[in-house]
């Protein structure tokens, strides 16, 4: 298991945590991560994107001139796609352009993230986010010491005083350990994590744990 150094707010270390090697030391694969930025980014899409048929621009639906005799183009309707004005023939549609991963690929992702994360020197264990208060302020002076101007908080579960003093710092975001994303992790340039949350990380992405609790489950139970 890889030791990691636990800081406070003031960048001085408190002590070191073990964390799973299946999680923190894993092989770091790049295809995973690939499909992983592209997946949330595609489920970011609007999809608002529409541009009208012929029957949905504005004009008469009469036959502008007889079909024989005139020398001219037969031609049925001034909405026509190939008229100035007119309908657009396979534009874009609303549409939704979000999609899952497997369950197994997505906790793989997370695991070559923070992989990464941590062999690059940029995941750093604080002992915790406890704030006095939520003045922005405050919280710059510690985050100054950290530097870097893309910051991820990851907590264990509700802070109030931290998201509240996040909330004017272009570049901090903060998310549960449950939410947290592969993008949000290769965004950031210092994910700062709660001793709680690396716990939790390190024991809910573990994939030797997780089989063990599904062969239990499995397990027929006895009378």
């Amino acid at each position: 298991m890889p030791k990691v150094d636990v800081v406070d707010f003031k960048n001085a270390k408190v002590g070191e945590i073990d964390l799973a090697d299946s999680v923190f030391a894993a092989e770091v694969n790049e295809a995973l991560l690939y499909e992983a930025v592209r997946q949330y980014r595609a489920s970011e899409r609007s999809g608002t994107a529409s541009t009208k048929v012929r029957g949905s621009v504005s004009g008469s639906g009469k036959k502008l001139w007889k079909q024989k005799g005139t020398g001219r183009a037969r031609v049925g309707s001034v909405r026509s796609p190939i008229w100035r004005h007119g309908g657009t023939v396979h534009g874009p549609q609303p549409r939704d352009y979000s999609y899952k991963l497997p369950k197994k690929m997505a906790a793989g992702a997370l695991r070559s993230a923070l992989s990464a994360k941590l062999r690059d020197g940029e995941l750093v264990v604080v002992n915790n986010f406890e704030l006095s208060d939520h003045k922005t302020r405050n919280l710059k002076t510690a985050l100054d010491r950290f530097e870097a101007k893309k910051v991820l908080f990851v907590e264990a579960g509700e802070n109030k005083n931290l998201e509240l003093s996040t909330r004017n710092l272009q570049g901090v975001t903060v998310l549960a350990s449950r939410m947290i994303t592969v993008y949000h992790l290769l965004d950031a340039q210092r994910v700062l994590v709660s001793e709680q949350a690396a716990q939790k990380l390190s024991t809910g992405l573990d994939p030797h744990r997780a089989k063990a609790e599904r062969n239990l489950d499995k397990q027929p139970e006895q009378a």
